[in-house]
């Protein structure tokens, strides 16, 4: 138990960190099922209709089971729009213990590689307002963001809205923290844009260093 406790820490900075060793990508029929985590085939929001589009189960050196993962695109949308000003959906199922505080600074960490300091600035109020909407999670929740265009950005835990932040660019800013260019893990990102990419492949690129929690 101790050992376990020990290595507490370090795990979560490595799920908040995208320092994962390997993944496995799993594309949808109807509904989908992921170590034991179930994923509907569609989501609703009001008259906008999404679609599943891949789920990917991320794993700590090869052992421990981090989180599930699934990206949802509004009808007609293509993964390589996914930033753009279209619905999308993340869903994050933890098998881990998880403080609200490390959410947002393991955000605003990775958020700041990929927009400029401009950008990074005009959108710290609402940042700040997203951040302490985050609670601790325990394993078996599940965090959801979906984005609507023309409403904003709804932060949902275990299917009830925490909040939402209003704001085209904070949509397309926020979901780059896990699709951007320097994502959290890049092979997460790969996986829920459906593009498959072996775990062993050790051509691939790693996460950096700087993507640890500090």
């Amino acid at each position: 138990m101790k050992r376990k406790t020990a290595m507490m820490p370090s795990l979560v900075r490595a799920m908040l960190g995208g320092l994962f060793i390997a993944a496995l990508t799993v594309r949808p029929s109807a509904a989908t099922e992921l170590e034991g985590v179930h994923f509907s085939d569609k989501y609703q929001s009001g008259n906008v209709a999404m679609r599943l589009s891949c789920v990917g189960l991320l794993r700590y050196k090869l052992v421990f089971k981090a989180y599930v993962a699934a990206l949802y695109l509004g009808d007609g949308a293509a993964a390589d729009d996914v930033l753009a000003d279209v619905p999308k959906r993340l869903e994050l199922s933890y098998f881990w213990s998880i403080s609200g505080a490390d959410f947002g600074k393991a955000g605003d960490h990775i958020l700041a590689q990929n927009v400029d300091a401009p950008t990074f600035a005009a959108l710290r109020p609402r940042l700040d307002r997203i951040n302490a909407l985050y609670r601790d999670v325990k394993p078996g929740d599940r965090y959801a963001l979906t984005y609507i265009p023309g409403v904003g950005t709804e932060l949902a835990l275990n299917g009830t809205r925490i909040g939402v932040i209003e704001g085209a660019d904070f949509g397309a800013a926020y979901f780059r923290i896990w699709l951007g260019d320097h994502p959290i893990d890049a092979r997460l990102r790969d996986q829920l844009l459906c593009a498959r990419r072996d775990p062993e492949d050790k051509h691939a690129a790693a996460p950096s260093v700087e993507h640890r929690v500090l």
